[in-house]
């Protein structure tokens, strides 16, 4: 019933029935005896995919096409902001079924239900990729071009149905995200940073820089955001940890969460803020805002980039110094990643306790070594011995998170820096997490542990009310 809609000439001649298809040629050589030591490899990406709704999907997506130019040219799409969406489907509906009616085109009532959907999506919202952003086990949604959308889903990516039309239908929907947020994004600007409507990162980058189409990343934003309690159950660290960083974060110690990227640094940072009290005036400063704290007294600050003409561009650094005149009791960066780096570093020695920011590193001396390259990508001369004398009375705690090979997110160290030594930081692990095996599913088998070492901050914990019991920094028995 869709021949009308099929292409020409795009289907592979088959041999006539009394012509045998060539029979592939045997392989008579042994495989070689280190290749039982391989595992089998992998199918493609493609092969995942689930070919009957690949097929199905493509069938209807050149209806969808017409559907979506007749829609446009019957509705009026300045009055669909204010139109209530039961209205809109019922009118989305009666366009269909006229549209259908004069193709001849008949469809079961699975796939009507689809086409209505997708259209509304593709009025109202991000068209393809609007039911993906309505998933609540989705993290992070990757398109690689108009045909390849990957999704991240406890932490392994795998390929999805979902198409683009072409490159233009991707470009498109690209464009109606970056104009709602005052961004464009072209051939002279081919890359963008923004953020949903319901606080999403997006980032993307479209042609000639990105060489096979469009490429775009989308990290959700989490509506329920998740406390201490919920990453112990979820496994990221232990009950003692928990109690470790509720009096480490009650007391005041400046804290710096590093990790790589996806690894839980903001999920994190997000955790440990729910230790503050609510009397204390915190101030938040993002590139883009996801930090979602629950205490009263919040501000927050996120940059902006430069305007067409290269002004008017807001960076953290410019936040952080407006910041310091506001009378904050707490300052929170998302990320520090660049010259502002001395300012947060002074704001945690100017009378700023408290205060927490995120950093990339993939250990906490890797976090010290990188913020002292930050320091001297700023400009700054300074002989390395003050600047490490200036980060070791600024930072207190370092809590290293990390995303293991099975996709989980583990808090792996939570390390102390306790002073200088000559000129060399020390610093000292307190909790760590160590990991015993790996399970035939890919699994990992891991505990975490206390390091044997007594919290250098043991009599502060106690001025503030938090005694910790000598216990909990007693290595795990041995199984």
């Amino acid at each position: 019933m869709f021949s009308r809609y099929k292409k020409t000439g795009a289907a592979t001649p088959k041999p006539a029935n009394n012509a045998p298809a060539p029979a592939p040629e045997a392989k008579t050589e042994a495989a070689p005896a280190t290749a039982a030591m391989r595992k089998p490899a992998k199918a493609p990406a493609e092969v995942v995919a689930q070919d009957k709704e690949l097929k199905r999907r493509q069938r209807l997506e050149e209806v969808r096409s017409a559907l979506h130019h007749r829609l446009l040219d019957n509705l009026n799409l300045g009055a669909l902001e204010n139109a209530p969406e039961a209205d809109l489907k019922a009118e989305i509906v009666a366009i269909c079924a006229e549209g259908l009616e004069e193709m001849s085109i008949v469809l079961n009532k699975d796939e009507r239900q689809t086409l209505h959907a997708e259209l509304f999506d593709e009025v109202t919202g991000l068209g393809p990729l609007e039911p993906l952003l309505k998933d609540e086990t989705v993290n992070d949604i990757l398109v690689n071009g108009p045909n390849r959308v990957f999704i991240e889903r406890d932490g392994k990516l795998e390929l999805t149905a979902t198409r683009f039309k072409d490159e233009k239908h991707l470009l498109r929907i690209i464009d109606k995200i970056v104009s709602a947020v005052g961004r464009r994004v072209d051939e002279s600007n081919p890359y963008v940073d923004a953020r949903l409507k319901d606080g999403s990162r997006f980032n993307a980058m479209v042609p000639p820089i990105a060489v096979d189409g469009s490429l775009v990343s989308i990290r959700k934003f989490k509506k329920e955001k998740l406390g201490i309690d919920d990453l112990v159950k979820f496994g990221a660290f232990s009950e003692e940890m928990a109690a470790y960083l509720q009096a480490a974060v009650a007391c005041r110690l400046n804290v710096i969460v590093s990790g790589g990227t996806g690894s839980g640094k903001t999920t994190t940072l997000n955790a440990l803020s729910s230790f503050i009290d609510n009397s204390e005036r915190i101030l938040t400063i993002e590139d883009t805002a996801e930090l979602q704290l629950q205490q009263v007294h919040v501000g927050r600050m996120e940059s902006r980039p430069a305007n067409v003409e290269g002004k008017g561009a807001v960076s953290q650094r410019d936040c952080l110094r407006n910041a310091l005149r506001m009378r904050p009791d707490r300052i929170i960066v998302g990320e520090t990643r660049g010259e502002e780096v001395i300012d947060m570093l002074q704001a945690m020695n100017t009378g700023h306790d408290g205060s927490m920011t995120t950093i990339h590193a993939n250990s906490a001396r890797d976090g010290v070594s990188r913020l002292e390259n930050m320091i001297a990508m700023a400009g700054i001369e300074m002989p390395i011995k003050a600047v490490r004398a200036q980060i070791s009375s600024a930072v207190n705690l370092i809590v290293q998170a990390s995303r293991l090979q099975d996709g989980s997110r583990r808090m792996v160290s939570i390390t102390e820096v306790t002073g200088m030594e000559g000129d060399v930081i020390s610093m000292q692990e307190i909790f760590r997490y160590q990991r015993l095996g790996l399970q035939p599913d890919g699994k990992i088998i891991g505990r975490f542990t206390a390091a044997g070492v007594r919290s250098h901050y043991s009599d502060r914990f106690k001025q503030w009310g938090y005694d910790l019991p000598a216990s909990i920094y007693e290595p795990a028995a041995a199984e």
